[in-house]
């Protein structure tokens, strides 16, 4: 499966792409907001699950590295993954290596899956999970059209504190076939 936007080539993780996937997650400014940085045994257990091939009915992530099409340098990981029991609908989630924050990839990479997930699987609702604090990924999801929709108090433990998750949810237009 491979999806592209102008400056940006979508593709499936694959074994291949262990390095780049493991600094990804060591890099605190990348994960400061999503876990606390996670051993090399950990993240290669998170590795291992998002591997399989992934057909439209799969219950595991869809990954898709990030690639830079001029320069051919991944520059993350974005992806979304079916909510168990609920049809049409799925949660999107994304990190980008900290040197390429602002320069719209977030944006331009989520437009995308936005439009496969219509488009091609019938979608018709996203959500998105934020950490409370993470100003950058609201305004993103914001910018794509997503709704704040409920905080969960105290939900999540990060570097030894709680915080809020704040739900995102997106009712997706009819396919534009």
């Amino acid at each position: 499966m491979e999806l592209y936007t102008d400056r940006l080539y979508l593709r499936q993780l694959n074994v291949g792409d262990w390095g780049f996937f493991r600094d990804l997650h060591a890099d605190p400014l990348v994960v400061q907001y999503v876990c606390d940085i996670p051993s090399e045994t950990e993240t290669r257990e998170k590795f291992e699950a998002r591997l399989p091939q992934w057909l439209p009915g799969s219950s595991h992530w869809l990954c898709l590295v990030i690639v830079n099409r001029h320069s051919g340098i991944p520059i993350g990981v974005t992806g979304l993954k079916r909510v168990p029991d609920e049809n049409a609908t799925a949660e999107v989630g994304y990190l980008l290596c900290a040197e390429h924050h602002g320069k719209g990839y977030g944006f331009e990479s989520l437009q995308r899956v936005m439009a496969y997930a219509r488009d091609t699987l019938g979608l018709t609702v996203l959500t998105a999970v934020v950490t409370d604090g993470n100003t950058s990924s609201c305004h993103l999801l914001e910018k794509c059209g997503f709704q704040f929709q409920q905080r969960n108090t105290n939900a999540y433990l990060l570097n030894g504190r709680m915080f809020d998750d704040l739900v995102y949810r997106h009712q997706m237009a009819e396919p534009s076939n």
